[in-house]
């Protein structure tokens, strides 16, 4: 289930680093203990490892719960103490990077939606002997940057695919709507809509940590702009926004999101949602896990050079009944 995300500053970082086993876990050396026993009663023989992850997470973005818990998932059946952090500033993500550098992980996971601002951390830590796996966003520099490996996504493909989804369901104006301004993700999925839908596309710039503000500005949009008939989100907890911001203008716009999560499933079961686009983010947490893992204990690299996809899948209404399932363990 969602949890709240936990901000932990660069100061902070080191000081509570042999204290904190993971985002979610009651931490603390008892916590350490018991999923280093849980590891030995499952036969694992691998030296016990630290990995760290720095995501471009924002407040409320329930997201990052579901790649925690993949990544979580992972760290339990590898005896890893897995260790996460997030700021949506690029700078402090830098930051945080440094602060695990310092702090001598044996792997960094880290998410590259502002690249410029974290490129120069990430190299220093490749440089430092830390391996790096790149997930979710900026998947075109992370080769550029040194790491093993980028697991997400083709962002401009996952854009093409709901602009031709879109022009199934006879939509003619799309508003997309960017929740993190400078998130070369959230960019790269609008240009995607715009190519592979054959109508126009318009882009709102809206602050994503602040709902109210959010859905405002939505309502504001669609009322001046009564020709548009489509609401593309780029994030999961938008969604539900966009719909409280479509009936409270009054527009009879059709929703559709990037990005699953309980919510999303129950807009999409009443039909409030027509589409989502579903990454994986599970996989995502998983598999940069278990791949720092197994190039640790086997030298192994999946990609050959080129990024592991864990998506995009488009699921409707006719999905629900498994999404449910999954979405209420945390995996969806």
């Amino acid at each position: 289930m969602a949890r709240p995300v936990k901000v932990l500053s660069a100061a902070t970082l080191a000081a509570v680093f042999t204290l904190v086993a993971g985002c979610g876990n009651s931490g603390g050396e008892e916590s350490e203990d018991a999923s280093g026993e849980s590891a030995r009663r499952k036969g694992v023989s691998t030296p016990r490892m630290t990995i760290g992850m720095v995501s471009h997470s924002g407040a409320g973005d329930t997201f990052w719960d579901i790649v925690q818990n993949g990544a979580e998932a992972a760290a339990a059946k590898g005896n890893v103490k897995f260790l996460y952090a997030n700021d949506k500033e690029g700078a402090k993500q830098a930051e945080l990077v440094q602060s695990y550098i310092d702090a001598k992980v044996d792997g960094l996971i880290v998410t590259l939606a502002k690249p410029q601002a974290v490129k120069a951390a990430v190299r220093k830590a490749v440089a430092a002997g830390i391996p790096v796996i790149t997930i979710n966003a900026g998947g075109e520099f992370s080769k550029e940057f040194g790491a093993l490996t980028h697991i997400g996504q083709d962002e401009s493909v996952a854009g093409r695919a709901v602009g031709d989804e879109l022009d199934e369901r006879h939509a003619k104006k799309v508003l997309c709507v960017i929740h993190e301004q400078g998130n070369v993700s959230l960019e790269d999925r609008c240009a995607g809509v715009r190519k592979g839908f054959r109508g126009t596309v318009e882009s709102l710039n809206i602050d994503g940590t602040n709902a109210p503000a959010s859905q405002s500005s939505i309502e504001a949009k669609l009322q001046s702009d009564t020709s548009i008939d489509a609401v593309v989100t780029l994030g999961a907890p938008m969604a539900a926004i966009s719909v409280k911001a479509k009936e409270a203008a009054g527009s009879a716009a059709q929703v559709a999101t990037f990005d699953l999560n309980s919510a999303v499933v129950r807009l999409l079961k009443t039909k409030n949602v027509s589409f989502a686009v579903d990454q994986q983010p599970y996989l995502q947490g998983y598999e940069a896990v278990d791949l720092l893992w197994l190039h640790r204990t086997n030298a192994d690299v999946l990609g050959g050079g080129k990024p592991v996809l864990t998506g995009p899948a488009l699921v409707s209404d006719k999905d629900v009944p498994k999404l449910e399932e999954y979405t209420g363990r945390g995996t969806r």
